[in-house]
């Protein structure tokens, strides 16, 4: 992937959130997105996974830019908490999943929206503050 001077980076490992709230955060990820992760036995806080597809696309996504993609305006909306992170996890169905959520209570930013260049997202924050993406990415399906 990369080489500059003896460091070569191959893929992206992993990425994952810092919970505040263990307890908020499994059901959030375990229990409403139904991701396969499992308790550590020696740690029963951290949850982990190794069988979920890994990252199709990194980018260093500028705030103005989320918040276009959010609000429809280069500014972060006041009343909710900017995030320091973005994930987007692709789903089957992304209207069907986002019925999921809403039902278990969750706050959407962007609900079903189809976008300019083809990808339909449902965008939310996370307990730990990340920006949510649920997608249907074309492109990005084999």
């Amino acid at each position: 992937m990369t080489d500059l001077e003896g460091l070569k980076v191959v893929f992206v490992a992993g990425f994952g959130p810092i919970v505040r709230d263990p307890q908020a955060s499994q059901a959030f990820y375990v229990r409403a997105l139904g991701l396969p992760l499992e308790a550590r036995p020696e740690d029963p806080d951290y949850f982990h996974g190794e069988t979920l597809d890994g990252v199709r696309h990194f980018a260093l996504w500028p705030l103005a830019s989320a918040a276009q993609s959010c609000f429809g305006s280069a500014e972060w909306a006041h009343d909710v908490p900017i995030p320091q992170a973005w994930i987007e996890f692709d789903v089957e169905d992304v209207r069907a999943a986002s019925e999921v959520l809403k039902k278990r209570g969750y706050t959407l930013l962007v609900d079903t929206r189809t976008e300019p260049w083809g990808q339909t997202v449902t965008r939310l924050l996370s307990p730990e503050g990340l920006l949510v993406g649920l997608t249907y990415t074309p492109w990005l399906r084999k």
